[in-house]
């Protein structure tokens, strides 16, 4: 299978977790990913992090795009990664964080499981080539 197979075959949801409206971002990278030749499947607003869990096992994506400003980050992400254990699906997924991360949360959020943090001003091309590079193979 050629590169080009395998960019076209990355198959991404773009969540927003929790009681955060600001999707701004969220639709940027979706629509980035997309002109990028991933498959994008965008969450919507306000979902909890079993229905974020849910939509990651049934649309059996290779990576999950967490959206999230509101702050609760340690709350949140956490749940969704133990969610993607509990169904055997988080070493077959690439779990990014995008948003307003502080540096001091960092460390604990990809020593639990988060592959990248991606926070304001980041390139989408950086965050497509390290999908590119990271997506796990189905």
């Amino acid at each position: 299978m050629s590169s080009e197979q395998n960019q076209e075959s990355i198959r991404c949801l773009v969540a927003k977790a929790g009681l955060d409206g600001h999707d701004r971002g969220a639709h940027v990278i979706a629509r980035a990913f997309r002109d990028a030749g991933f498959e994008v499947i965008y969450s919507g607003l306000h979902k909890a992090p079993e229905e974020i869990v849910q939509a990651a096992v049934q649309e059996d994506v290779n990576v999950l795009g967490i959206s999230i400003l509101s702050g609760a980050h340690s709350t949140l992400v956490p749940k969704i990664l133990n969610g993607l254990e509990e169904y055997g699906a988080a070493a077959d997924t690439l779990v990014l964080v995008g948003g307003v991360i502080p540096e001091e949360d960092r460390e604990e959020l990809e020593a639990q499981g988060v592959a990248n943090i991606f926070g304001p001003g980041t390139a989408v091309e950086e965050t497509i080539e390290f999908v590119r590079e990271n997506a796990p193979e189905r």
